[in-house]
């Protein structure tokens, strides 16, 4: 397949510790309101519980189950407890429960257990509507949910659209949380790099929380020897292009949900739905999660061969071998057949989705975005798109994908293609294209700004290092992508001779079909060969700044982030191929990426072959796992 690789990838810590943690918990919290009782549980806590915590542990002294928005059955038992997220719909919901019983003279007791944790908003509403008195509340600190050996989420799709669009900071405290917990589990990390706002304000808290802690970790043989923080906003485009890689083929085509599908009858070929858990331990799955998707196809056609040939096996056994082929190897077989039939089935569905799609068409328009050619036979692609009204999500990424790479749509065309898009699909979308401008997805380029005019201008503002602190003032505004710019400066569109080989392939654009190698993995390969942002203060002022590198993570100060920090600092051997395989430095060689405002899995598959490639272990921590339709849904305001 694929990955050779350059050397033994250090093995990843065990975070089954996170989900005892978290389950041991949940128990202690349910057995502070003692006897019988009534759990209702908020519709997004049900997948994740479901990870940690079987129904039988649920049903600890719990008598009935309900979905949070469903109303109590009559008589039933006198005490509620709620398990839920802290929004302020939920709140007005408990509320009226609670009121509807004063009402009517019956009296109960009521526990709310707010995961991940309690806002002062909520207990306000609770004050408003005259029930703060009538509950108690507690926190489930349940911020991190391990989905695979490699990938922990915090499974916060909200914290895309809060931070980035509405400027909310509360989640930041969450995430502060959560790398506390990290560090004291498997830390102390020995260095911190990290890009963008959020990312910054993130570690600060965490510095702030583990100097009032003491530094609980300290001492101890670290698991995890780096960490790297970056804001969504700082690489949008690969969130926006089409993923090719199988897992993120099969998330955009069935939505992977808490490390889950469920495969509908068109993959299972029977009437029914199956669930199936997408991880490390289904070893079909392992194989091909990562591999370009031309590639998949061959590697099943050759594993239903090999597994046809361990079956005809038993023909030439004796009893003894048969016995022992029963026993030991039969079950293994038949769940190895049923997972390959699964995936060959959803090949096959996607096959005939993208097909439908036009999706080789799509991928070219894509492309042709990416390196900046025939930009007016793709914005003519798009129209087409439009007026076919094929999908109103599919048209917002191309336009967006348009914008971002363009710094901004021409007026004409920004125009033309808005009014396009109302026409076809609803002038309900207006409040949509504001929140796009707002966040910098679509934009419209001011008279007489192009490109070039736009990077002089970024150019001049900086040449004085002073000035660099009165730009940080304006990144809240709608921001400028400068994709272009940044694009020549790190080489993100490969030159290849000849056609690109995705059965082997050479670098991380292979997760793009060899057109493109993202932009947030590109960043972090620079930076950790680097060991610090010394050599890349161009980029780093196209993205905006908002850059750091500090020795000793959280036990040091920000005084040492800038744009060269770190630079001589030899603590980082990860992506240094002189140095040897020694077990001191196995801790250095784990990584751990922080994708806040979400991750996608063609970043993930493009930085585990950075891993294998460099001798390197990445652990991806996210607020969630993120698409391009997750993006563009997070922003459309029209209700469906």
């Amino acid at each position: 397949m694929a990955f050779a690789g350059r050397r033994d990838v250090p093995e990843p810590p065990d975070f089954g510790i996170l989900k005892r943690l978290a389950r041991d918990q949940l128990i202690y919290l349910l057995e502070q309101l003692p006897g019988k009782k009534d759990l209702f549980i908020e519709a997004d806590l049900m997948s994740p519980l479901d990870r940690i915590a079987n129904i039988s542990i649920l049903k600890h002294e719990v008598d009935k189950l309900y979905k949070v928005e469903s109303r109590p059955a009559l008589g039933t038992s006198d005490q509620f407890c709620f398990l839920v997220r802290p929004r302020i719909k939920t709140m007005r919901y408990i509320a009226d429960i609670v009121n509807a019983d004063k009402m009517s003279g019956r009296s109960r007791k009521y526990k709310i257990i707010f995961s991940p944790q309690k806002f002062y908003a909520c207990e306000m509403v609770l004050e408003e509507e005259g029930v703060f008195g009538d509950v108690t509340c507690d926190e489930w600190s349940f911020y991190l949910l391990p989905l695979d050996e490699d990938i922990i989420s915090m499974e916060l799709p909200e914290f895309f659209r809060d931070y980035f669009l509405e400027g909310d900071h509360r989640w930041i405290n969450s995430v502060a949380r959560a790398l506390q917990l990290l560090n004291s589990l498997y830390g102390p990390f020995g260095k911190a790099y990290g890009i963008g706002r959020c990312a910054k304000m993130s570690y600060e808290l965490w510095r702030d929380l583990e100097e009032e802690s003491e530094g609980d970790g300290q001492g101890r043989k670290p698991e995890i020897g780096n960490i790297f923080l970056m804001d969504r906003d700082t690489d949008y485009v690969t969130a926006l292009c089409s993923q090719v890689v199988y897992e993120g083929l099969v998330d955009d085509t069935f939505r992977i949900k808490c490390g889950s599908v469920d495969f509908g009858p068109d993959v299972t070929s029977s009437d029914k739905s199956i669930k199936v858990l997408l991880n490390a331990q289904d070893k079909v799955f392992s194989q091909i999660r990562n591999e370009h998707f031309s590639s998949v196809f061959g590697f099943l056609s050759q594993k239903s061969r090999n597994l046809q040939a361990q079956y005809d096996r038993r023909r030439s056994m004796d009893i003894k071998q048969m016995k022992n082929f029963v026993s030991q190897e039969l079950k293994g077989l038949k769940q190895e057949h049923r997972l390959l039939s699964l995936h060959i089935g959803a090949c096959e569905s996607i096959m005939k989705k993208k097909t439908k799609q036009d999706f080789q068409e799509m991928i070219k328009a894509e492309h042709s975005l990416l390196e900046g050619f025939d930009i007016r036979e793709s914005t003519s692609f798009i129209e087409e798109h439009i007026d076919r009204q094929v999908s109103p999500i599919e048209s917002l990424r191309l336009m967006c994908l348009l914008s971002i790479t363009e710094n901004g749509l021409i007026p004409k065309d920004y125009r033309s293609l808005k009014t396009q898009y109302l026409q076809s699909y609803g002038p309900e979308h207006l409040l949509t294209f504001h929140n796009l401008k707002r966040i910098g997805l679509l934009t419209e380029q001011s008279a007489g700004e192009t490109l070039t005019a736009v990077e002089s201008k970024v150019s001049k503002l900086v040449t004085d290092r002073a000035a660099g602190k009165i730009t940080d003032a304006f990144n809240s505004l709608a921001r400028k992508s400068n994709f272009r710019a940044i694009s020549k400066k790190l080489g993100l569109i490969p030159r290849v001779d000849g056609e690109y080989d995705l059965k082997m392939p050479r670098d991380m654009a292979y997760v793009f079909s060899g057109a493109y190698v993202p932009l947030s993995c590109k960043i972090i390969e620079q930076v950790l060969e680097r060991r610090g942002w010394l050599g890349l203060e161009e980029v780093v002022r196209l993205l905006n700044g908002n850059e750091f590198s500090v020795s000793g993570s959280a036990s040091a100060g920000l005084g040492a982030g800038g744009p060269g920090a770190g630079g001589s600092d030899s603590t980082l051997p990860l992506l240094d191929s002189t140095v040897e395989d020694n077990p001191a430095w196995e801790s250095q060689r784990i990584v751990l990426a922080v994708f806040l405002g979400g991750c996608t899995f063609s970043e993930i598959a493009a930085l585990r072959f950075l891993g294998k490639e460099r001798g390197c272990k990445f652990i991806f921590l996210t607020t969630a796992i993120t698409n391009s339709a997750r993006m563009m849904e997070a922003m459309i305001e029209a209700k469906a």
